[in-house]
C-alpha cells in the first residue's frame, strides 16, 4: 500500500506523514466521484492573489488544510475561511482533513494579521473557523474573542461568522465567545448521533447541540448555525430527527453537503448523494422552518457565506414582520 496520499508536501522542506494517527487504520478505496462532484483547478488570476495574501500575512485556512473543493471558486472571489490557532488539531475525527497532534503556542500576533487580511481583501462579510485546542484550558475562546474585536477595530462594516469547536469541558469558553458578539455562530453537528463513535469520536453530540441552544439562550440576537456532512452512512429518518433537534435548540441556519474521502485512510463515502436527494433535504429543512438552508454537493459550512448572510438577515426581517 502506498502511503504517498499521506504524506504533506505544502509547506516546503522534509515532507511528512500528515495523518500518523490514522496509518494502522485498513485502507478504504478511494471511490470515483460522480460527474455533479467534479471541480475545475483554479486558474483565475485573483485565486493567486489571495493565497499570496495568506502567504504574506501567515495565515492558515480551512480550504487549503480540508481540501476544499470549491477553493478555486471561492479564492477567485476573495472569499478566504481563515483558521485561527495553527493547523495541527488535537483531536483525530476520520472525516477530517487537518494534520492531528500536539498544536503549537498561540500566535499573539494572530489577530492583527487576520484583521489586516479581512480589510485588505475588502470583505463585506468573513468567516473564522479553527483547529481544536483540547490542550488549551478554554479552549482557545478569549483567541477567538481577540480574532472578533480585531476584525471589528480594522474593518467595522464587515460582519462576522465563526465556526468553532465544541468547547468539551472548558467551562466558561462559550460566554467568553458569546461576548464578543460575532454575527453568526456556527458550530457543525456534522453527522447523525449513531455515527459519532467512529466520525466524530472526540465529540459528543448532545455537547455540540447544546453549545448552540446555550448561544441562543446568552443572545438571541446571534445568529447560530450549523452543517452536516451526507453519505457516511446516515438514514433519512436519521437526518430528519437531526434537523428536529436542530429546531428545537432554535438554530436558524443549516447547510448540507456530500462527504468527500480525503485519503485512503480516512472513512470511507457510503454513497454520493444525488442533487435531486439534496434538493428533497433542503425542502424537509425549510418545512422544518430554518430561516436558511443550503443543501447541495458542494455546500460546505462557509461556501457563498458572504450572500447567505445577507439573505438570513432578510428571512429574519422578514419573519419578525409577518409575526
Amino acid at each position: 500500500m502506498s502511503t504517498r496520499v499521506l504524506i504533506d508536501h505544502r509547506k516546503g522542506g522534509a515532507s511528512k506523514v500528515r495523518h500518523p494517527e490514522k496509518a494502522h487504520r485498513p485502507d478504504n478505496p478511494i471511490a470515483r466521484k460522480p460527474e455533479w462532484i467534479r471541480v475545475k483547478a483554479p486558474t483565475h488570476p485573483v485565486y493567486h492573489e489571495t493565497r499570496q495574501l495568506m502567504r504574506d500575512n501567515r495565515l492558515v485556512t480551512v480550504c487549503e488544510e480540508a481540501a476544499c473543493p470549491n477553493i478555486g471558486e471561492c479564492w477567485s472571489q476573495r472569499h478566504a475561511t481563515m483558521m485561527i490557532m495553527g493547523e495541527i488539531c488535537t483531536r483525530a475525527c476520520s472525516f477530517c482533513n487537518v494534520t492531528t497532534g500536539l498544536p503549537h503556542a498561540l500566535d499573539a500576533d494572530e489577530p492583527a494579521r487576520v484583521a489586516e487580511a479581512v480589510a485588505k481583501l475588502g470583505l463585506r462579510h468573513v468567516v473564522i473557523t479553527s483547529v481544536d485546542r483540547d490542550d488549551l484550558a478554554d479552549g482557545g475562546a478569549r483567541h477567538f474573542a481577540q480574532v472578533i474585536g480585531a476584525i471589528r477595530a480594522a474593518s467595522p462594516e464587515t460582519t462576522i461568522e465563526i465556526l468553532t469547536p465544541d468547547f468539551l469541558r472548558k467551562d466558561k469558553a462559550l460566554e467568553v465567545v458569546v461576548k464578543a458578539k460575532p454575527d453568526v455562530f456556527n458550530h457543525n453537528l456534522e453527522t447523525v448521533p449513531r455515527l459519532y463513535p467512529t466520525i466524530r469520536p472526540g465529540a459528543r453530540y448532545y455537547q455540540s447541540l447544546r453549545l448552540l441552544d446555550r448561544v441562543k439562550e446568552m443572545d438571541p440576537a446571534i445568529f447560530t448555525k450549523s452543517g452536516l456532512m451526507l453519505g457516511l452512512g446516515e438514514e433519512k429518518m436519521e437526518l430528519a430527527q437531526v434537523m428536529d433537534d436542530l429546531r428545537i435548540a432554535d438554530v436558524d441556519f443549516i447547510t448540507m453537503g456530500q462527504y468527500l474521502q480525503p485519503t485512503v485512510k480516512h472513512a470511507a463515502v457510503d454513497r454520493f448523494v444525488t442533487p435531486l436527494e439534496f434538493e428533497d433535504y433542503g425542502k424537509m429543512a425549510r418545512v422544518k422552518g430554518f430561516l436558511q438552508v443550503s443543501a447541495s454537493p458542494l455546500t460546505r459550512s462557509s461556501y457563498h457565506a458572504d450572500s447567505d448572510f445577507a439573505e438570513l438577515r432578510a428571512a429574519r426581517a422578514a419573519r419578525l414582520k409577518g409575526a
